[in-house]
């Protein structure tokens, strides 16, 4: 059962929350920001009005996974804060000697209430509106990327988890008395994952009666990360799969195996739009959508800026027929072509064919290709193949036994022809100097929100976890820019 209104706060300690937690801290800026009771309007049909037992606030419960994003923590070490942190307990409108919830709540309020509702969405339309009410967002620009983040189905061995989860325990406790060293069991040495899964539990079962140092926060937090790790791996005996998680490539020869998050943002760096996919989408594809939602959410696009992955046909038809510039050099293999300069053909103008490197000119041409379709035509130009089978430059260029020798050339687009214009304006080179702020904002999400690595495991899951992150980074470039 929900109540209908929040219970006032009433206690002889609330001043010290005015002596504790200065003006300027972060929780405190950001409730002054923010007003949250939408996340009690979003929530309130997902409760039961009269059965039931009293239910946590959904702001408060909200407020939790915000604090879980913001200092990167887990169920358990965000709850244990807040039982001592007064600045949790001001941001959670607490009074000092409340009390915390278990920390199962919090995974059952992620599962059924927050199941089923385009959180992504909500949040980030939560911040772009109130950036631009507070004159923050002042550009008609967005800038637009992807970003990976590997599936918490770790693709390293269960062992290597294990054994990467048991150095970061030892560290941070030998960081913290020296001389725990001889009381700890002995290192596993091989690399049989039974011997791993003894020694992790010996390893947890000889620090049960050392309550003083368990209690650090540094250890604590690596201890909890040692327990899940055992207990996922000692009931499968492997990393648990990620079925919505897929293998996609940051470049020819480096792969991950998780998600990938498509951001637009603006010049001011609050992200305004975000599509989550499965790893292996392309990053192209997306831009309508991002496009869409950021309009929506209150953005004037003017310009879009991104790399070549969105420069394809769709996409420069699209930025033709809505009215904005799409700051996106061509792919090199239709502005340039992909052949080597010393094995370029030659276009003779006068006779409108080509002409091989040996000398030979091309006998005629045929147009290849569908006029709509999703690749570009391409002229093909034909060769006698005659004189190929005995020229002296045959190595590498004529195949024996080939029936025809071809040289083809994509048609280029009225679009393309206009985009290869525009890249050599100093207009379009003045706005590709501001696509660097995306980088960083995807180093910021990975770096301090731990968005490099999934919480938990499916393609809902994942936008949950993108949904926090977003907004947590867009509060504080409010606040910083306010």
């Amino acid at each position: 059962m929900l109540a209908q209104q929040d219970r006032l706060a009433f206690s002889n300690h609330l001043d010290l929350y005015d002596l504790i937690i200065p003006q300027d801290n972060l929780l405190r800026r950001i409730n002054m920001l923010i007003d949250f009771t939408f996340v009690y309007k979003e929530l309130v049909s997902k409760y039961s009005l009269e059965n039931g037992r009293t239910a946590e606030s959904p702001v408060r419960m909200f407020k939790y996974l915000l604090l879980k994003t913001l200092y990167d923590l887990s169920d358990v070490d965000v709850v244990e804060r807040s039982r001592y942190d007064m600045s949790f307990k001001y941001f959670l409108g607490m009074v000092p000697e409340d009390d915390v919830i278990d920390p199962s709540s919090l995974c059952k309020f992620r599962k059924l209430r927050l199941k089923d509702m385009d959180l992504l969405n909500l949040l980030i339309e939560k911040t772009v509106i109130l950036a631009i009410e507070k004159g923050i967002i002042k550009s008609a620009s967005i800038i637009v990327d992807a970003t990976h983040t590997g599936s918490r189905s770790n693709p390293h061995s269960p062992i290597e988890v294990l054994k990467l989860r048991s150095k970061q325990l030892r560290k941070s406790l030998y960081e913290t008395d020296e001389t725990i060293k001889n009381s700890l069991p002995a290192k596993n040495e091989d690399d049989m994952l039974e011997h791993e899964l003894t020694y992790t539990q010996s390893l947890i079962d000889s620090l049960k009666d050392k309550v003083t140092l368990v209690c650090l926060p540094k250890v604590k937090e690596k201890l909890n990360l040692l327990k899940e790790t055992l207990e996922d791996i000692a009931d499968h005996y492997t990393v648990s799969q990620d079925q919505d998680a897929r293998i996609g490539h940051k470049s020819e020869d480096s792969s991950f195996f998780g998600y990938k998050t498509h951001i637009a943002m603006s010049e001011e760096r609050i992200i305004t739009a975000a599509v989550i996919t499965s790893g292996e989408k392309g990053d192209g594809l997306q831009l309508p959508a991002l496009v869409e939602q950021s309009r929506a959410n209150g953005m004037n696009i003017e310009t879009v800026i991104g790399d070549a992955a969105y420069s394809g046909k769709d996409n420069l038809e699209k930025a033709k027929d809505e009215h904005f510039e799409l700051v996106s050099k061509l792919n090199p293999s239709i502005s340039q072509g992909c052949r080597r300069e010393e094995d370029k053909f030659d276009y003779n103008k006068d006779a409108g064919m080509f002409v091989c490197p040996a000398g030979h000119m091309a006998i005629r041409r045929a147009k290849h290709g569908k006029k709509n379709g999703a690749w570009n035509q391409a002229y093909a130009y034909y060769f006698d193949i005659e004189k190929c089978k005995v020229c002296a430059r045959r190595e590498g260029c004529y195949k024996p036994g080939a029936k025809s020798k071809t040289y083809s050339v994509p048609i280029k687009t009225d679009e393309q022809k206009a985009q290869i214009d525009f890249q050599q304006t100093e207009r379009f080179k003045e706005k590709a100097k501001e696509r660097y702020k995306i980088e960083a904002k995807n180093a910021e999400l990975k770096q301090v929100y731990g968005y490099d690595r999934a919480q938990s495991y499916g393609l809902s899951c994942m936008q949950m976890q993108g949904a926090m992150a977003i907004f947590a980074a867009n509060l504080k470039r409010i606040l910083k820019l306010l």
